[in-house]
């Protein structure tokens, strides 16, 4: 869209430059715009409205102001019908939804929202959807960041494209949209809890921002344009960021020697494992622990990281936390959780051992069936092919100089609940074939990359 000059409002001349310069929306096809009544939304369907786009709009009933929500339905019914404009309209039991979704009030109405906006973009194969978000709700949005402790990414503010989500009016000031509208000759309705300060956005609206311009006058001026360079500065470090997690980040490793010669380790370290659910404090944690001894391990919802000597390794959480799968008869194959063949030999005469760690041969009349696959767990044992005593796992395991690795990767073979196999390690003694076996159980266990 070329921007004409010839516009007679100022802020429809700044928004039509913004959407162009963002390359927010076009007029080709339908757009959904939230709309409440209020001064803001009314001024966004207006504007749009005026330079040229299809705009469908969207009312929410929250049921949560009493009469006010019953006016607040018919006011944009009626600035629907007179501008001759489509309306969807839903009704939500946002306390309810709440309730069950152990949600704030707030953030239950957000939900649902955003929820049915998408809902009806694809019902009309709409473009986007629109809100009215505005410099000063920026403002308010970095304020509220900042007070509660937030990354660069938060003080970067309110992004003018969200997935589907876009803001034309980010340009514009609530002053400007007030102005707009009494030049418009533009009614609206005014939500009494916005002038309420029980809510921390309308404490940070009413009474810290009028403090902040007995300083400085041109406050919100001054957070949007350092919201503005800090988003400028997120892209920079986020490509940084990205270039570090190909460098180190390889095979869901870090070598902890690589990652302590950046320039900030503990910070390149929560951007890396906040995307594995792991919150600030834990990464704090991870990044204390990097000199502690192999093995310390750190869970979130999704994700585990391990200590292995020199490197940290992230991982996923297993669906079940004890997997076990069985093998009710022989001869037979399974593939999965790992591809194994059983074969019964009975004519033993001329039969020749294949030296193969990922073969191992059983005296079947020494087997029960079923046979059980499973991971290890702390105080395993067995009994080592070739020696007469037992040998916790764990030991094994040691004596090989496994790797956690290597040792969360091991699954064992088991017969009446005794290790029988370390697959693709050593046998078990108390089922090794012998002088006087008749049958013999051939595993191969065939190995992946």
């Amino acid at each position: 869209m070329k921007v004409s000059k010839g516009l007679t409002s100022q802020l429809e001349y700044k928004v039509a430059c913004f959407i162009e310069e963002n390359n927010l929306i076009n007029k080709e096809t339908s757009v959904i715009i939230g709309v409440s009544g209020g001064a803001d939304s009314v001024a966004l369907v207006n504007a749009l409205h005026n330079l040229g786009y299809e705009c469908i709009l969207a009312h929410c009933n929250f049921h949560l102001r009493g009469s006010e929500s019953i006016r607040d339905e018919h006011f944009v019914e009626s600035f629907a019908s007179k501008y001759n404009l489509k309306l969807e309209k839903i009704d939500f039991a946002t306390e309810q939804y709440a309730a069950v979704n152990s949600l704030s009030i707030e953030m239950a109405a957000r939900e649902l929202r955003y929820q049915w906006f998408e809902q009806l973009r694809n019902k009309h194969a709409a473009q986007a959807i629109v809100v009215a978000h505005h410099k000063d709700d920026n403002a308010e949005t970095v304020l509220l960041n900042l007070i509660r402790g937030t990354g660069i990414r938060g003080l970067s503010g309110i992004k003018p494209v969200n997935g589907t989500v876009v803001r034309p009016f980010l340009c514009v000031s609530r002053s400007e949209i007030l102005d707009y509208l009494d030049h418009s000759h533009l009614d609206y309705v005014t939500d009494s809890t916005n002038l309420e300060d029980e809510y921390t956005r309308n404490f940070i609206r009413l009474n810290v921002i009028p403090l902040l311009s007995k300083i400085n006058p041109s406050v919100l001026d001054s957070i949007n344009k350092t919201s503005l360079y800090l988003d400028q500065a997120e892209k920079v470090y986020t490509n940084a960021i990205q270039e570090q997690k190909q460098q180190l980040f390889i095979d869901n490793k870090v070598n902890i020697a690589s990652l302590l010669e950046l320039p900030s380790p503990k910070a390149f370290l929560f951007e890396l494992l906040s995307d594995y659910g792991f919150n600030e404090n834990q990464v704090a944690d991870i990044y204390h622990s990097l000199n502690a001894i192999s093995g310390k391990f750190f869970l979130s919802k999704t994700h585990r990281v391990i200590k292995d000597r020199e490197t940290l390794i992230v991982t996923p959480l297993p669906d079940e936390e004890n997997e076990q799968y069985y093998i009710n008869d022989v001869p037979s194959q399974t593939t999965h959780p790992i591809r194994l063949s059983f074969e019964v030999i009975s004519d033993l005469s001329g039969f020749n051992f294949e030296r193969d760690k990922s073969v191992a041969y059983f005296d079947l009349d020494k087997i029960a069936l079923p046979l059980q696959l499973r991971r290890w767990n702390r105080g395993d044992r067995f009994y080592p092919f070739g020696m007469k005593g037992a040998k916790k796992i764990s030991d094994y395991f040691n004596d090989r100089k496994f790797s956690l690795e290597q040792k969360e990767a091991t699954w064992l073979l088991c017969s009446a609940g005794d290790i029988v196999w370390i697959i693709g390690e050593r046998s078990d003694n108390r089922v090794r074939v012998t002088d006087s076996t008749k049958k013999i159980l051939k595993v191969k266990f065939f190995f992946t990359n």
